[in-house]
């Protein structure tokens, strides 16, 4: 009975260990609050993927002299020369990182997830953050930070973009819901910020009723006397090992 027991413990354990080996997390990612008195502060983030440029976001946030952070990918960079030029010509409003070579998911398990295939081993995991890396440096930039596809890792794959020299961005607020939200929606979403939020939306977008939003939102934000800064320019809070 004894030997029996051990047994099924261990079968037990072993599957905890199974299940925590393959989780996948989306991990959190808030600025250090602002002490009492000072204007409240979000970081804008936006995630360029593949396609095009959203001009409706862009040009609100030179105009507005808006600080963000843009997460692009390899793809992105061969396709928006001119978007790319302007975002290099603002280095006081934008602060550019590694969003991967390809858009794959940066996951070392062969998962699918919101239908698209992860990298699926630790290997094809560096290839897409490295590939993003490079994409980048022959644009001259030199990034700092990661964001995956779909923004979700296993816990060994953050572990491996860790070492490789990346903090991992997470966020607090999904502004745009991957850029499929109604234009409402976006907007209450991105109003609704406290202080410390990270936001993500989408800036590669310009035919969806997303990015419309995502404007009257950041300029409820500003109208609400709000402070904006890029992930470089905050300390920040990174669940899962992300960011620490």
């Amino acid at each position: 009975m004894k030997i029996l027991l051990a047994t099924l413990l261990m079968t037990v354990s072993a599957g905890h260990a199974s299940l925590a080996a393959t989780r996948l997390v989306e991990p959190q990612l808030r600025l250090q609050k602002q002490e009492k008195g000072a204007p409240p502060r979000v970081a804008l983030t936006f995630d360029a993927c593949s396609g095009k440029t959203d001009e409706r976001i862009l040009s609100t946030l030179i105009d507005n002299r808006i600080p963000a952070t843009i997460f692009v990918t390899g793809r992105w960079l061969k396709r928006n020369a001119a978007a790319i030029a302007v975002l290099k010509a603002h280095p006081d409003l934008f602060e550019i990182e590694n969003h991967g070579a390809m858009h794959v998911p940066a996951v070392d398990l062969p998962v699918s997830i919101y239908g698209i295939a992860a990298a699926g081993s630790p290997q094809a995991v560096e290839a897409e953050v490295a590939g993003g890396a490079t994409a980048m440096a022959g644009q001259g930039l030199t990034p700092h930070w990661f964001r995956g596809a779909t923004a979700k890792y296993s816990l060994s794959s953050i572990g491996q973009i860790r070492q490789m020299g990346f903090r991992v961005a997470g966020y607090s607020i999904n502004g745009d819901g991957g850029s499929l939200l109604a234009a409402p929606a976006s907007e209450k979403r991105i109003s609704a910020a406290r202080d410390g939020d990270v936001i993500i939306a989408h800036i590669n977008q310009p035919t969806h009723a997303a990015g419309a939003g995502v404007v009257k939102g950041i300029l409820d934000l500003k109208a609400k006397g709000y402070a904006f800064v890029r992930l470089n320019d905050g300390t920040e809070d990174g669940s899962d090992d992300t960011a620490n």
